[in-house]
């Protein structure tokens, strides 16, 4: 083997650190809090104020009236209007609204307890880790708070080494699903507002210092060199050696962490087996950090753009894909594997070898089940229609959350787009937002494309124009349209001719129209199947006229919940623009669809 070089962290094939987020939890020594929680009700926050609206986490001494103190009475004649145990229960991970009938619409505050015993071992540190909690989370240990987060579909941890006692620990979260204007997402979108501890709930155990984060990916230009970086949480100077063992690959390699507490490394590697939709390989990969050892399964591919295709491995590809939002069969919040697998099967049912994670940050198992698979996966953040491009705390936010979803899923290979937005107005205040969510994500890594779900617009003479000056900064011009089902006519699509100013890889990230499963009539009557059957053969012979057309995620895998559509009798609270419905009956345009993409495959 050739020499191993460690470099500076400039050449890193991910460029920045995420602060303090413990990446790969599934691998690590954990301990599930998931389960029966309690759980109370309270839309007027009399758990968190007093009667003069003094936040109780603020004062200095003990707040009966505080929730998060889980106070009971010491005698009869004392006073206390709460009691976690004699309170309901509910499973978590889990959304209150599918869980709870009179919770269906509840947009407020719910308080939620958990129990537990615990004993750590002497120099042993213990962090609490919270997959996602929608959409803002007060955390409580013991009494003591250890913070607030927002943003609903990220992950995000605490040390509580100092708290955590060897019985009658109890947990607790104050969890607020209201929508603000000033939030990511913001007041307007077209999907459920599941509120609640909606991932897992877990404990890690770890030495006093331990691999807290890494990436182990190609380099960016050199699919014969495998580079990255071992971030070290606490390092203890005189014990700094770390080594990556890569057995199919005969790789062993060893290195020293810097003061900084960072390695960065490329390591010359031969023969790797690429990852890709044909070949899924993936490598065992062990990181050992003075003795400990953390173990994760990685595939390698190179991805990158070259005029107006999109090339995977260095060959032409294209992206046969569909749109899914993280709703499970129930119509509640999917979190667990057999709602990935249920999802992802029925992708790869339709000819996918793409899908498009629609419009948030989806849980861990769908990342990795996708890896296992051979499917492509595009992953955004929800800057979704009119946030506040001029708010700062609204940027700040927006660009944590990415920060967070590349923290968790950059070792990934399925992972070849992170997006940055949905269709969002064009303004100058916009486009300064994404330019920077561009630069941010590309100071993290700089091995995957970047693209938008972009809007477009006729000019005079009736083309249809993909002429967004974000476009300047993006790897792939992506745009949804709904030809016959927000405007124009079915029957005008053959006629309607694409251009763009980008001589870049173009993808149609949405297209499609509602159809009632079981609901038949002539192509022309809205809302049967017959009528999405006709909108998916005349929006295919339209887009196959698009320029550099590179791929398709047409909209949506699934019938999903959304309060925005009220129809008695067809919508009844949902959108129904899946391929399938929410009963798991495939609809006729499913087929058509299917018939397309196995077309597509055989011309690339």
């Amino acid at each position: 083997m050739k020499k191993l070089l460690i470099v500076l962290l400039l050449t890193s094939s991910v460029l920045g650190f995420a602060q303090n987020l413990i990446s790969n939890v599934p691998n690590r020594n954990t301990t599930s809090l998931n389960g029966i929680w309690n759980y109370i009700i309270d839309p007027y926050q009399t758990g968190f104020y007093s009667f003069h609206l003094d936040q109780y986490d603020k004062q200095e001494k003990l707040a009966k009236g505080a929730f998060f103190n889980n106070y009971h009475a010491q005698n009869k004649q004392e006073l206390v209007e709460y009691d976690f145990d004699k309170s309901p229960t509910i499973n978590i991970p889990g959304d209150w609204n599918s869980q709870v009938p009179e919770l269906k619409y509840y947009e407020g505050n719910v308080w939620f307890k958990k129990s537990f015993d615990y004993n750590l071992v002497s120099k042993k540190r213990l962090f609490l880790y919270l997959g996602a909690i929608n959409y803002k989370a007060d955390v409580y240990l013991n009494g003591k708070k250890l913070g607030t987060h927002e943003g609903g579909f990220t992950p995000f941890n605490y040390e509580v080494t100092s708290i955590v006692q060897p019985k009658g620990n109890y947990l607790v979260i104050k969890v607020d699903n209201t929508r603000h204007k000033e939030d990511v997402p913001t007041l307007n979108t077209d999907w459920w507002n599941y509120g609640g501890i909606t991932r897992d709930v877990t404990l890690i155990e770890e030495e006093s210092s331990f691999v807290e984060d890494y990436t182990i990916q190609l380099k960016k230009g050199n699919a014969n060199v495998i580079s990255g970086f071992i971030k070290i949480n606490n390092l203890d100077a005189s014990q700094n050696n770390v080594s990556i063992s890569i057995p199919e690959l005969k790789i062993n390699f060893k290195g020293k962490v810097g003061d900084n507490g960072i390695l960065s490394f490329e390591i010359p590697a031969k023969k790797i087996s690429l990852w890709s939709p044909e070949n899924p390989k993936l490598y065992d990969v062990l990181i050992d950090f003075n003795g400990q050892k953390i173990k994760d399964t990685i595939g390698f591919r190179t991805i990158e753009t070259k005029e107006d295709k999109i090339l995977l491995n260095g060959k032409p590809i294209f992206l046969r894909g569909i749109s899914i939002h993280e709703e499970n069969a129930k119509g509640g919040r999917a979190n667990s594997q057999e709602d990935a697998l249920r999802l992802l099967n029925w992708a790869k049912e339709l000819g996918c070898n793409f899908v498009r994670l629609a419009h948030y940050p989806h849980n861990e198992n769908i990342i990795r089940e996708a890896d296992k698979m051979g499917l492509m996966v595009w992953e955004e953040i929800p800057v979704y229609w009119t946030v506040e491009f001029t708010n700062k705390n609204t940027y700040q936010n927006s660009q944590d959350q990415l920060t967070a979803a590349i923290t968790r899923d950059k070792n990934r290979a399925s992972i070849i787009i992170w997006s940055m937005a949905n269709e969002t107005p064009i303004s100058d205040a916009r486009n300064e937002f994404i330019k920077k969510l561009v630069d941010h994500t590309k100071s993290l890594d700089n091995t995957r494309l970047i693209s938008a779900a972009l809007l477009t617009q006729s000019d005079s003479a009736g083309f249809g124009t993909i002429n967004d000056a974000i476009g300047d900064y993006l790897d792939i011009i992506s745009f949804n349209q709904y030809l016959g089902w927000y405007g124009g006519k079915l029957e005008d699509a053959e006629k309607i001719l694409w251009k763009t100013k980008y001589n870049k890889p173009v993808i149609v990230s949405e297209f499609g129209g509602d159809a009632k499963a079981g609901f038949h009539g002539e192509k022309n009557e809205r809302w049967t199947e017959e009528y999405q059957e006709y909108l998916y053969i005349q929006n295919l012979k339209m887009i196959e006229k698009i320029p550099h057309l590179s791929g398709t995620s047409p909209w949506i895998l699934v019938d999903f919940r959304s309060p925005k559509r009220l129809l008695p009798g067809i919508q009844d609270g949902y959108n129904r623009k899946g391929l399938i419905s929410n009963d798991g009956e495939k609809k006729k345009a499913f087929y058509i669809m299917q018939n397309w993409y196995a077309k597509m495959k055989k011309e690339y």
